[in-house]
């Protein structure tokens, strides 16, 4: 069966909030959601500083197959992050060297790979913001089926199109678009108090005292001897 294309029509976020959400940490975002719509920790960038900062498209593709793929790179907008349910597939790629560098004429913002890619080295020189499970030479094949632009679960977050897509060092988090603006005002609050923080620890005061952990139960090494 030929893949699908749903009609997904979401409210476009504008330079100036996309330049906001720049400037929070995934790991922030995370923490303002209740340490929730983070994606498995083997999704990761393929060279250090790589960022990811733009509104969700989505593929879920059947194992294997680039076709899906290959038609979003080709229809989306500038700025866009472009995430792929592959089935976690380890040993099969998805994504390939030609594919980033349609996507960087293009424009598009980066790309998360639930599933395996190919031709790194050419990523890295494109410097195209990738984050994926794993790197294997093995191609893909097309044409067995998949859907495009449907919500879809990507190493264990659920990801909608125009859902906010925050990628670091750390790994991935995706913010619900619906959630976006109240998640940003607290996001940006964390960030306040993490500086102040931050000038505590540097002022000499330990986490211990800053977060108020209560003290180990102290033990004398004949406790509980029989």
């Amino acid at each position: 069966m030929a893949y699908q294309k749903f009609d997904a029509r979401f409210p476009v976020l504008s330079p100036d909030v996309l330049a906001q959400w720049r400037l929070i940490p995934a790991a922030v975002a995370s923490d303002c959601m209740n340490r929730t719509q983070v994606m498995a920790a083997t999704i990761k960038p393929i060279f250090p500083g790589a960022r990811l900062c733009g509104q969700a498209r989505t593929v879920a593709t059947m194992v294997g197959d680039c076709g899906p793929i290959c038609n979003l790179i080709s229809t989306a907008r500038p700025g866009e992050i472009l995430v792929v349910d592959a089935g976690g597939a380890e040993d099969i790629a998805v994504w390939g060297g030609m594919m980033a560098e349609e996507a960087v004429q293009l424009g598009i913002g980066g790309a998360v790979v639930d599933g395996a890619i190919r031709d790194v080295a050419d990523m890295r020189h494109l410097n195209f913001p990738m984050f994926c499970r794993s790197v294997v030479p093995r191609g893909p094949h097309h044409g067995f089926g998949g859907t495009v632009d449907a919500t879809i679960a990507a190493a264990g977050a659920p990801v909608s199109p125009g859902d906010i897509v925050l990628g670091d060092d750390d790994g991935v988090v995706i913010v619900p678009l619906a959630l976006a603006a109240d998640v940003l005002k607290a996001a940006q609050a964390h960030l306040i108090k993490e500086s102040q923080w931050m000038n505590g620890i540097r002022g000499g005061v330990t986490i211990s005292e800053m977060f108020s952990i209560p003290p180990a139960e102290m033990l004398s090494h004949g406790d509980g001897a029989r």
